[in-house]
């Protein structure tokens, strides 16, 4: 049974909900891709038991933060997918993560960052329903883009500006709002913007 901190404050019970080791991290993987299967969920949280995360999703689903479905045929597989409850977090993600960027410090290497990572961690970091230009990233070699305030993987078509860099440049831009860091093709005006958008930076420590 999942423990509570029994207090009638929404904080409490945010944290009753979600506060377990590991749930945040379920609703970061559901928030990249719509629907998963349990195998997929385990797969990509490397290091969580599968008693953990049964228990975990149980705790997410009892509380309304995700629902468990059936696929139509042919597939027919059990998905888990986020509930329309469950993605208001979000924005609470795209703050945690700018916070924690700020003492987490650029990736030493590509060895920190798993293949394909660049979507996912666009989707969180970009305040996306502020971002009206297309901008485009190349970042050691992987490529994602924002568009009409959603993030596709891969190119896009006329973006208005095209950010090329390292995942230290990566950081560097959207934690310290270093355009040097990285560099720009096409309208520096509309990464300008974009780097407004985010939360406001405080350094850590």
């Amino acid at each position: 049974m999942a423990r509570s901190y029994a207090q009638y404050c929404p904080m409490a019970h945010a944290l009753d909900l979600v506060g377990e080791r590991w749930s945040l991290l379920i609703v970061r993987e559901l928030l990249e891709d719509d629907q998963l299967r349990y195998s997929d969920l385990h797969a990509r949280l490397s290091g969580c038991g599968t008693n953990i995360l049964a228990a975990r999703l149980k705790t997410l689903e009892q509380g309304g933060v995700l629902r468990r479905q059936q696929l139509e045929p042919p597939a027919a597989s059990w998905v888990y997918e986020l509930t329309e409850y469950g993605k208001g977090l979000r924005e609470v993600l795209h703050v945690l993560a700018h916070w924690g960027a700020q003492s987490l410090g650029p990736p030493a290497s590509r060895g920190d960052l798993e293949p394909g990572w660049l979507p996912g961690a666009l989707r969180i970091a970009l305040p996306l329903e502020h971002l009206e230009s297309r901008i485009e990233f190349r970042v050691d070699g992987e490529v994602a883009s924002v568009a009409d305030r959603e993030i596709v993987r891969g190119a896009i078509e006329s973006p208005d500006a095209v950010i090329v860099g390292d995942g230290s440049g990566f950081y560097h831009l959207l934690v310290e709002r270093d355009l040097e860091a990285i560099s720009v093709e096409g309208d520096i005006e509309a990464v300008r913007a974009m780097l407004a958008a985010l939360p406001p930076a405080a350094a850590a420590g």
